[in-house]
């Protein structure tokens, strides 16, 4: 392992891998990429559902994906690795007169800001999204550019670009302790070695926290499990599904497979870095999914699993230099928003680190802005 680099990258999932990428391309200097684990993405990355979606109720989320999603679309010709992105389209469903003005007025917004997103009525949701059960649904928002990519397949595709471009990433090679001299960052120690460096990025997800720790940082992100549930093969999902989301009860759901992919973020969890299956988590999954979409009730599961959501207390990300340490800076925090916003978090870090105007304004997403006090909370989170 190399023992001196212009920049350490924490964290070998898609957020991690992301600005390694942007770093070397916008040839920052020497990069190091180290993971605590065998494999890339094996943690939080591994677990993600894999949509991508640019109807949010914040400018910057909405900037983020919007940027994201341009990418997502060639990234076979930046990458040089191919991968799918699905573009059948997000679609929400609002059974309540609050959801329903809520999202009139995101909708708005997100026009407003370029996003082909539209309302649309039952009549015409019956045709987007074919058996689901619509009596008590008023309205819905429905965005074609919004879709579904492989989680796996996107970051090994990064891996592939940056080991092309001489990215040196270290597996099973977890940071033990981040050195300083009196408020700047020397280096860092790991399971592997030592390496000297002036910058550390902290793009350990659910664990930033405790690499923000070792610098005595307070990193707003707690974790929190969530879970998932796909079915066997069903014969009435048709491959243009979009990604459903029932607004009032939490549900989501896409296609997976030749069935479905079923979750539901249960607010009564509390932070832990617990990965084991509730099985009443399981059944409150399943209890949502069989009253949104009845012909489910003789579908089988085929595999259910846990993975954590690095969550922010306004769910939005954060993204800047650590104000108590000069040389560290986080990308992290992305509330079960990572995958999608990817490309956009590395570009604007790198972009930042490299003396450059951010290509969007992500000053709302300083880690400063907690400290200021009360901020505006992300409304349209899954």
């Amino acid at each position: 392992m190399r023992s001196k680099a212009d920049a350490v990258v924490i964290g070998g999932g898609i957020i991690g891998v992301a600005v390694a990428f942007y770093l070397a391309k916008n040839k920052f200097g020497k990069i190091i990429l180290v993971e605590k684990e065998p494999f890339l993405g094996s943690c939080s990355t591994a677990k993600a559902a894999g949509g991508i979606r640019a109807q949010f109720s914040s400018k910057v989320n909405i900037e983020m994906s919007m940027l994201s999603e341009a990418f997502f679309a060639r990234f076979g010709e930046e990458t040089g690795y191919d991968a799918v992105f699905d573009q059948v389209g997000y679609l929400f469903l609002l059974s309540d007169d609050k959801d329903v003005e809520d999202f009139r007025k995101q909708n708005a917004l997100q026009r407003s800001l370029g996003l082909d997103a539209r309302l649309v009525t039952p009549q015409e949701i019956a045709d987007i999204a074919p058996n689901v059960r619509l009596d008590d649904i008023k309205l819905g928002t429905f965005c074609h550019d919004d879709g579904l990519g492989d989680p796996a397949q996107f970051l090994q595709g990064y891996e592939h670009a940056i080991r092309q471009m001489d990215v040196d990433i270290e597996l099973e090679a977890g940071v033990t302790a981040i050195t300083k001299n009196g408020d700047k960052i020397t280096g860092l120690k790991t399971a592997k070695g030592d390496i000297s460096c002036p910058v550390v990025v902290n793009c350990a997800g659910a664990f930033a926290g405790l690499i923000g720790k070792m610098v005595g940082a307070d990193v707003r992100v707690e974790p929190y499990r969530r879970q998932c549930v796909t079915t066997g093969e069903l014969d009435f999902i048709p491959p243009t599904w979009p990604m459903v989301v029932d607004v009032k009860s939490g549900l989501y759901t896409h296609k997976e497979s030749k069935g479905l992919l079923l979750g539901w973020a249960d607010k009564s969890v509390q932070p832990s870095f617990d990965i084991s299956i509730d099985p009443n988590y399981t059944d409150g999954i399943l209890e949502r999914a069989l009253d949104r979409i009845p012909r489910l009730e003789t579908a089988e599961v085929a595999n259910k699993w846990a993975g954590l959501y690095e969550t922010t207390p306004d769910h939005r990300a954060i993204i800047g230099f650590e104000p108590t340490v000069a040389g560290m800076f986080h990308v992290t925090g992305f509330s079960g928003h990572g995958f999608m916003h990817a490309p956009a978090a590395g570009q604007v870090t790198a972009e930042i680190l490299c003396g450059l105007k951010p290509s969007i304004d992500i000053s709302s997403l300083s880690p400063q802005r907690f400290v200021a006090g009360e901020v505006p909370e992300e409304t349209n989170v899954i």
